[in-house]
């Protein structure tokens, strides 16, 4: 069961960098974003539940859990991330309304999620939880001048909020390994 669970957190990785580059532009196939963010969901949830249920990991299986769970977090937070705001997009909505989905927005998210999600899952498998409110409050105060617009504040509100709970969970199913 461990090396099930290694191998999901692995798959999670990949299948996110592969669908990273295939989520279709928000005027096409909601639906597509939609089977992504709930592939990887599964995948992970899968890999957690099949650690509960293992043995604790040492050694280089615990290294491997940590690694694989980290690296998880911040390659599949982008891709779960980028569901949601397509997601969240009204596709009624008149034309040049702006819309959460708008990569125009926010310029440089998608390196500041993977350095938010490496932190998360980070502080969270180091047992140091307060590192959550250090990340959250850092990325807030530094984004807060191009908060004003509300398409902007609810892409950093969806984004924000999606990036970190696919950290914490992928957090733990590493935790769930070593313990």
């Amino acid at each position: 069961m461990t090396v099930a669970s290694l191998l999901l957190l692995a798959a999670v990785s990949a299948l996110a960098l592969g669908l990273y580059r295939e989520l279709p532009p928000v005027r096409r196939k909601r639906a597509r974003a939609l089977i992504a963010l709930v592939v990887a969901v599964v995948l992970l949830g899968t890999a957690g539940a099949l650690a509960w249920v293992a043995p604790a990991v040492t050694g280089w299986v615990a290294e491997a859990a940590v690694a694989l769970a980290v690296l998880a977090g911040a390659t599949a937070g982008g891709p779960v991330a980028t569901a949601l705001l397509r997601l969240a997009t009204n596709p009624g909505a008149a034309p040049g309304t702006p819309s959460p989905a708008d990569p125009t927005l926010l310029h440089g998210g998608a390196w500041i999620g993977v350095l938010e999600r490496l932190a998360v899952t980070s502080s969270v498998l180091l047992g140091w939880p307060e590192g959550v409110a250090v990340v959250l409050a850092v990325k807030g105060l530094g984004r807060y001048p191009e908060l004003r617009a509300p398409a902007a504040a609810e892409r950093f509100i969806i984004g924000t909020f999606g990036s970190v709970l696919w950290a914490v969970a992928c957090a733990g199913a590493g935790w769930a390994l070593l313990h």
